[in-house]
């Protein structure tokens, strides 16, 4: 699945080498920190979702969060020692452990440009992780065997455009996909690594008793002239033990004999193909006992690709497709329902990809807060039958560019149920206290969020904006109710609780404001006003 960094091939790789030596870090010294609960996860950009029972992992800009209440509480690994102020790329589960790759930006010739920072995994829900380099190759590891051959490889040897877009697993083995360094995996939890041999561009197929001569490289260079876009991937899923579906900017490949033999599907090679071969995304859910197997399929270089989703029943022999136009990054499951996370929505389907249905405004009832995205990254779902005393769980999950959202539906009905935003911001340490973000502000990219605090009880608060000459702008609210839920994004403070208005960056008239320093005034009942500065820059 996609994480949303830059994606440009550095094309000369010649940094030193890194070591794949995992180290274990306990939390337990850091107690106070990794124990202490929030009302929220760490970030709002949520890129991945996973549902254990009621357990949530989220992988977001701002580490791992966990909560093992349904989202009551969160534990939020982020600014400590495991994780550090890393961004996640891609997280996973398997059999009580959790893993989450991690990256982040370099400047690197004027460039920012994504770097991979390794993996790092626990078996007891966050009391200790264990850390694993960023997979790399030594200088010398030039050549890969692959049955009957001995096939030219270039050495991956940076952490630069080096980083895992996703993470699968089969018994005793866990696979990772990387930009730079291609489909690999590891036997031995993380400790070494094994470059995994797929077809290149010129080949639909490949099996060890092939006579083969190509080399492993994702771009032409120096070591040789190979460009193989089926060498730069984003995503891998098993279905069984020994099925393996693979995603690159080059189509799917299929391997059911464990990652040994594969057969390649793109947009040109089948009768009934996949819309483009720039998989991002890939995941799979049982309809009726049939394996259905869901890619989101985005443009690459050929001129009749198309961005949209494509699903097959029968191994990838044929492919539907669905969502024409839409660039979806990620899928969900709820029951036999699919989501497909887009930049235009979170769209869901019941029947099979016919016909998708949005939800409605996500709008939180209780503190009157309302998702204004439309991009969404990630869904998932909780689905426990009512049992004894327990009224059972009904939820639909999905992760924005903006916050989480949670839905508890009402059984048997699409999108009818209630809606619970989480958001994260920094707390107030002062009833006084007062920001703004994101900050600088692009009216045409973001909506503005105000933050202050009521001190923990209801109040009339009006909230005006000026120009740097202290020309009034805008009315943002009027003597309007804030406060006691209202409002409110942070609660566990009661003296400084947390509460949120938005601004739009237009002025009275419906324009959107020019470039420039804007002033905003909180007032709160008859107490003093507060004050705050904003930066419009489009």
């Amino acid at each position: 699945m996609i994480k949303y960094f830059l994606i440009i091939l550095l094309l000369s790789i010649d940094i030193a080498v890194a070591q794949h030596i995992p180290s274990t870090f306990n939390l337990k010294g850091e107690r106070k920190l990794n124990k202490t609960l929030s009302e929220n996860p760490s970030g709002n950009s949520v890129s991945d979702i996973i549902t254990i029972g009621d357990t949530i992992w989220i992988g977001s800009s701002k580490g791992v969060s966990l909560s093992t209440d349904n989202g009551t509480t969160w534990q939020n690994f982020y600014g400590n020692t495991a994780f550090g102020t890393e961004s996640i790329s891609a997280i996973s589960y398997d059999q009580g452990v959790f893993w989450a790759a991690t990256a982040h930006t370099v400047d690197e010739n004027g460039q920012s440009l994504p770097e991979g920072s390794g993996l790092r995994y626990t078996t007891n829900n966050g009391l200790t992780w264990n850390s694993i380099s960023q997979p790399v190759d030594n200088s010398g590891d030039s050549i890969v065997p692959y049955g009957i051959n001995n096939l030219r490889a270039l050495p991956v040897t940076v952490k630069v455009q080096n980083l895992i877009y996703d993470i699968a697993f089969t018994p005793g083995t866990i696979w990772i996909a990387s930009f730079a360094g291609g489909l690999r995996k590891s036997t031995d939890m993380g400790t070494t690594w094994q470059r995994v041999v797929i077809p290149p561009d010129n080949l639909n197929s490949i099996k060890p008793t092939d006579t083969l001569d190509f080399c492993l490289q994702p771009v032409a260079g120096k070591f040789c002239s190979d460009n193989n876009l089926n060498y730069r991937v984003f995503s891998v899923i098993s279905v069984n033990d020994s099925t393996l579906y693979v995603g690159t900017a080059g189509g799917i490949n299929k391997s059911t004999d464990g990652g040994i033999s594969w057969t390649k599907f793109t947009h040109l090679n089948e009768d009934n193909p996949i819309t483009g071969n720039f998989v991002v995304a890939l995941a799979y859910n049982l309809v009726n006992t049939k394996v259905y197997v869901w890619a989101a399929t985005w443009q690459a270089e050929g001129s009749t690709e198309s961005y949209g989703v494509s699903f097959t029943n029968n191994g990838g022999n044929s492919w539907n497709t669905s969502l024409d136009k839409e660039h979806v990054h990620n899928f969900g499951f709820k029951s036999g329902d699919v989501i497909a996370a887009s930049d235009d929505g979170a769209f869901r389907s019941s029947d099979l990809g016919i016909s998708w249905i949005l939800p409605n405004s996500i709008y939180d009832n209780q503190t009157k807060i309302t998702l204004t995205t439309s991009i969404y990254y990630a869904a998932a779902s909780i689905v426990i039958p009512p049992s004894g005393m327990s009224s059972g769980i009904n939820e639909v999950w999905l992760g924005s560019n903006d916050g989480l959202a949670k839905m508890s539906e009402i059984p048997g009905e699409m999108w009818q149920g209630k809606w619970k935003i989480f958001r994260s911001s920094p707390s107030l340490s002062l009833q006084t206290q007062t920001y703004a973000y994101p900050n600088p502000f692009s009216p045409k990219q973001d909506i503005l969020k105000i933050k202050y605090s009521t001190g923990g009880k209801s109040s009339s608060v009006t909230i005006r904006i000026f120009d740097f000459g202290m020309n009034y702008v805008r009315t943002v609210i009027n003597n309007a109710i804030r406060g006691q839920n209202s409002h409110v994004v942070d609660n566990f403070n009661l003296q400084n609780n947390g509460v949120e208005d938005t601004w739009d960056g237009r002025d009275a008239a419906g324009n959107i404001v020019p470039n420039g320093v804007y002033f905003y005034r909180i007032e709160f009942d008859s107490n003093n006003p507060v004050f705050g500065k904003i930066l419009v820059l489009q």
